[in-house]
């Protein structure tokens, strides 16, 4: 079959020839396949018996299909919503990494090349979409700071709108979609809905960007540990969650992400919480992507260097020894 359906989990709804030759080529293909069907072929029963396929011996009920990435209609059942269960799609929420295309994954990568719908954010790698199918449609809800700014509950829209016409929908989305991207809402409102959702982790840009300037977020001797912040609200804001007086004290590496408005605010709390004002200090921007920059400094100059250096968003602060290990600069970075 066309799909690349490697990995996925399938169902195919309904036990007769047709059906038989979708889970054939579901099986070819990669998948692990379920069979809902009250009767089936002696091919599907021989499978089943074989451990191959998972056969359900009974018709399709509402909310059996929810749990699969990908629904396949044999013959009609009996169910009351048949119609409205077996017209329904899949969402697929991609990780697409800090930016460059070559570190998408190669689920990821799969997952793009079998939309149908692609919805897409300004972080996500937008090279890789020349992966997707001529007839994909590709829907940009870019967030840009200071400008046009598409909704969540619009994005959540979308991506259950599109499902439920019966395509296949990827939301593409720069680094994780569970760091600090909201992954997490449109999963809730996509289940919601109804709909049959997969996640693909992406590489998180709080370790990949500090990587790519040759800043290990832990080192052996240095500290066991790092922790990641959201920098989306300063220190003292009403929405600010953030102990950084517990965060000074935790001998950890502090990742700031979305951090560039803020990062003054944070520094001066970190130190105001105990931290040494010359610990060092480096700001990431564009990890991965050619236009890279890095600017090193301490604590209570970061936020100075940064911006005499022009840097802005999207960029990684890191705040701890690590920032200055010897022998390892950007520079010193394939």
């Amino acid at each position: 079959m066309d799909l690349n359906v490697t990995g996925m989990d399938a169902v195919v709804v309904g036990g007769d020839t047709r059906a038989a030759g979708q889970v054939s080529g579901l099986l070819d293909g990669g998948a692990r396949v379920t069979v809902i069907a009250a009767e089936a072929t002696a091919t599907i029963e021989d499978l089943a018996d074989r451990g191959l396929v998972t056969w359900i011996r009974r018709d399709v009920v509402a909310g059996d299909l929810a749990p699969y990435d990908l629904v396949l209609k044999g013959h009609p059942t009996t169910a009351a919503d048949d119609d409205r269960i077996l017209g329904t799609g899949s969402v697929t929420l991609v990780g697409g990494g800090p930016g460059d295309p070559g570190l998408v994954t190669v689920a990821g990568r799969a997952a793009i090349e079998s939309a149908d719908v692609i919805v897409t954010d300004r972080l996500a790698p937008l090279a890789a979409l020349s992966w997707a199918r001529a007839d994909a449609e590709v829907i940009d809800v870019a967030k840009v700071p200071g400008g046009r700014s598409t909704s969540q509950d619009e994005i959540n829209r979308l991506l259950v709108e599109h499902a439920k016409s019966g395509r296949h929908v990827v939301r593409f989305k720069g680094g994780d979609n569970f760091v600090f991207g909201r992954g997490s809402e449109e999963l809730l409102a996509c289940l919601d809905a109804g709909i049959a959702t997969r996640v693909i982790p992406g590489v998180t840009s709080a370790i990949a960007a500090p990587a790519m300037a040759g800043i290990p977020v832990t080192h052996r001797g240095l500290t066991q540990g790092f922790t990641v912040v959201s920098g989306h609200v300063p220190p003292g804001h009403a929405d600010s969650t953030l102990d950084y007086t517990a965060l000074a004290r935790s001998g950890s590496t502090i990742v700031v992400l979305m951090g560039v408005r803020t990062l003054g605010a944070i520094c001066a709390a970190l130190v105001a919480g105990g931290l040494d004002p010359d610990t060092p200090a480096a700001v990431v921007a564009d990890g991965s992507l050619p236009s890279q920059r890095v600017v090193r400094a301490t604590l209570a100059t970061i936020d100075g260097a940064a911006v005499e250096a022009g840097i802005g968003a999207p960029a990684v602060a890191v705040v701890g020894d690590v920032a200055t290990i010897p022998g390892l600069d950007a520079e010193g970075i394939a």
